[in-house]
């Protein structure tokens, strides 16, 4: 119950999580079955709670890959990526500013800003918008 107090976990994330502390004997389904059936623990709220933390500072890619890393189903994450790709020229343009705020003045320089945002989960065509949008707003 701790755990769940502090943040919402995914089923996979809770049952690793479980199995150090569990005994050979421990049915550690059971107890999350009955966490899930009381509405404690739920895998659409893991990748809500996920969304919305990550979804200002890394890209599609990056934050679909952290929900598949959590056990979230594909399902879930398929559900949730159109929502991301709307929003994530803004979320890149809003890392781009914070991080360099002034357009690359050579290609060494330009690389480091395109492989940055790439690092963060963006795709490249977006970045190449965001570096291109930067331009003619100059």
């Amino acid at each position: 119950m701790r755990y769940l107090a502090r943040r919402e976990y995914s089923r996979a994330e809770l049952r690793a999580k479980l199995l150090t502390y569990a005994t050979p004997d421990d049915n550690i389904d059971a107890v999350l079955d009955e966490l899930v059936k009381r509405g404690w623990l739920s895998d659409e709220r893991a990748a809500t709670q996920l969304l919305h933390a990550k979804r200002s500072r890394f890209g599609t890619q990056r934050i679909a890959h952290e929900l598949r890393q959590r056990g979230i189903a594909e399902e879930l994450i398929s559900a949730a990526l159109p929502e991301l790709k709307e929003s994530e020229l803004e979320a890149a343009r809003g890392v781009w500013q914070r991080k360099f705020g002034t357009l690359p003045q050579d290609a060494k320089e330009k690389s480091r800003q395109m492989r940055f945002l790439q690092s963060r989960g963006f795709a490249l065509d977006v970045v190449f918008k965001v570096l291109r949008l930067m331009e003619t707003e100059d």
